[in-house]
C-alpha cells in the first residue's frame, strides 16, 4: 500500500484547539493524533484515557505551521524525498504545503509539487506534497515495506557483487597456481666453487 489510510485524515485534521473535556487542565491543547482511530485530534489527558495502547504521534508547531518529529513519523512512514529541518534541536518535517512568494533566481532545489524552494536536494517540501506527487506520478511511496524491500535488494546486489569479485579473485589465484605447477621456475645456478690460491713457487737448488 503506497499510502496508509490514516495519512490523509492526519493532513486534514486541525490541531491546537482547546480540549472540550479537559479545557481547565494545563496540557489541554489538542496536539495528538491516533493512527489506529484516525479521528479528531485530542489532548494529553485524552490519550491516557482513550488511546492508551494505540499508535499516537504528537504534532508540534513552527511559525504557525504543523510539524512532526522525524524520530516519530519515520517509524510508521517512509519519509524519503521530503525536506527536513532542525527546529529547537529536533529534526522535523512539515505536514502540509506552506505558501511562499514566487521562487527567486538561483534556486537549485524546488518542491516538485508546489515549487517551494528547498535547502537540500529533496523532492518535496512536506508530507502533503509527497502525497500529491504519489497520486500524480506514482513514482514514490510512503510504505516502509517497499523501502525495506528496496534496501534488501540493494544489499543482495552488493553481496552478489562482492561474492562475484571474491570468486573471480579465487579463480585468478587458482589459475596462477596452476601455471606455477605446469611451468615451475628455473632453479638458480649452484654457487661457483672458489678458486684455490696457488702456493708460492720455490726455485730448484743449483746443481753442484
Amino acid at each position: 500500500m503506497a499510502v496508509p489510510p490514516w495519512l490523509e485524515p492526519l493532513l486534514t485534521t486541525p490541531f491546537f484547539s482547546t480540549c472540550s473535556v479537559h479545557g481547565d487542565a494545563a496540557r489541554s491543547e489538542c496536539n495528538m493524533f491516533c493512527l489506529d482511530c484516525s479521528g479528531d485530534s485530542f489532548c494529553f489527558y485524552c490519550r491516557s484515557s482513550r488511546h492508551k495502547d494505540h499508535q499516537v504521534i504528537q504534532i508540534r508547531r513552527s511559525s504557525y505551521h504543523d510539524v512532526v518529529r522525524v524520530a516519530e513519523i519515520q517509524k510508521v512512514l517512509d519519509i524519503s524525498g521530503v525536506q527536513t529541518y532542525v527546529i529547537n534541536s529536533a529534526r522535523v518535517l512539515f505536514l502540509n504545503e506552506r505558501p511562499q512568494p514566487k521562487t527567486g533566481k538561483g534556486v537549485s532545489h524546488i518542491c516538485e509539487t508546489c515549487g517551494r524552494s528547498l535547502l537540500d536536494p529533496f523532492r518535496f517540501c512536506s508530507l502533503g506534497c509527497k502525497l500529491v506527487g504519489i497520486k500524480r506520478n506514482g513514482d514514490a511511496s510512503f510504505s516502509l515495506e517497499a523501502k525495506n524491500e528496496m534496501g534488501m535488494e540493494r544489499g543482495e546486489g552488493i553481496s552478489r557483487r562482492v561474492s562475484l569479485s571474491s570468486s573471480s579473485r579465487e579463480e585468478d589465484e587458482l589459475r596462477e597456481g596452476s601455471q606455477q605447477d605446469i611451468y615451475p621456475s628455473t632453479p638458480p645456478p649452484p654457487p661457483s666453487s672458489a678458486r684455490r690460491r696457488k702456493g708460492i713457487p720455490h726455485r730448484a737448488p743449483f746443481a753442484s
